[in-house]
């Protein structure tokens, strides 16, 4: 079942004026509850303007935007608990960073939803143990962490609100692979543990390879496709008449099919191409060709 839906969603930058833009461009989309969606697109495409109309940041200039099948906008007063059920983390988030505290910084969502003290402090011990924060970094400035450590704790300042979907719009973004891989592992266990939808706006798409189950390309405003994440790498070429890339390993065995190796064309990450060829090595020492 779909949680969140749009129908013929467009969005103008300016609009009326010179300088009238189309960002997002009749857009009709179904994200299934749960999911775990990687979104790419080149830059311009209108992928961020896309993920700040799921959470009412930007109101659509025609079209709708449904949360469990109820227009967004349909009572703009109840904007505000949109915003607590769709989570929205910008790129660079540790910007946003401003209490004295750690563990003040992640409460400060769950005390503006009106919750008890107590609330909160479970709130706050769980994210900032889902994200690898040690307790003792709670009682410290958040300006006196590291790049990574800070990137945590904005992440689970919205992870506190407990939004039915998440959003994260590069959270890698600057990141060291090391620091990549952890905040990737962090919100790959948030996703295990709570059950909720997941959208990971990335230019990497080893990041979306290793995360997405299902991908969402935009190119120009427009919708280009959202499909089952093997569906999308097969599409190979033409992702790349839009200016994207595919996961390093996808090429490599692009280029090996083309040599004659009988790979399949699903592979886009490391473990799936090491069991294929693997179980090809294995066939060669069976007495099988592999070419």
């Amino acid at each position: 079942m779909a949680i969140l839906r749009t129908e013929e969603l467009t969005y103008q930058y300016s609009a009326g004026t010179p300088f009238e833009k189309t960002a997002v461009d009749h857009v009709d989309l179904e994200i299934e509850e749960g999911a775990f969606v990687g979104v790419i697109g080149s830059t311009g495409s209108g992928k961020s303007t896309l993920m700040q109309h799921f959470n009412g940041l930007l109101r659509p200039t025609s079209g709708a935007v449904y949360l469990d099948g109820m227009d967004i906008w349909a009572d703009k007063t109840k904007i505000r608990d949109v915003r607590f059920q769709v989570g929205l983390v910008f790129q660079y988030p540790e910007y946003q960073l401003f209490e004295e505290t750690v563990y003040r910084d992640i409460a400060y969502g769950p005390k503006n939803m009106g919750l008890t003290e107590s609330e909160i402090k479970e709130r706050v011990l769980e994210t900032a143990e889902l994200v690898g924060l040690p307790e003792e970094l709670l009682e410290q400035s958040p300006f006196a962490l590291s790049g990574g450590q800070k990137r945590r704790v904005a992440i689970a300042g919205v992870m506190a609100l407990r939004p039915r979907i998440l959003i994260l719009d590069e959270p890698t973004a600057g990141l060291d692979p090391m620091g990549r891989e952890d905040i990737l592992g962090e919100i790959r266990a948030y996703h295990k543990k709570t059950g909720g939808t997941v959208l990971l706006v990335s230019h990497s798409m080893e990041d979306v390879a290793k995360c997405a189950e299902k991908i969402l390309v935009m190119d120009h405003g427009k919708k280009f496709c959202y499909e089952d994440t093997a569906a999308v790498f097969r599409r190979a070429q033409e992702l790349e008449t839009l200016g994207l890339s595919v996961p390093q390993v996808t090429r490599i065995c692009m280029e090996l099919r083309r040599r004659g190796l009988p790979l399949g064309d699903d592979i886009y990450t490391v473990q799936q191409a090491a069991r294929q060829l693997a179980a090809l090595y294995q066939g060669r020492k069976g007495g099988a060709s592999i070419c």
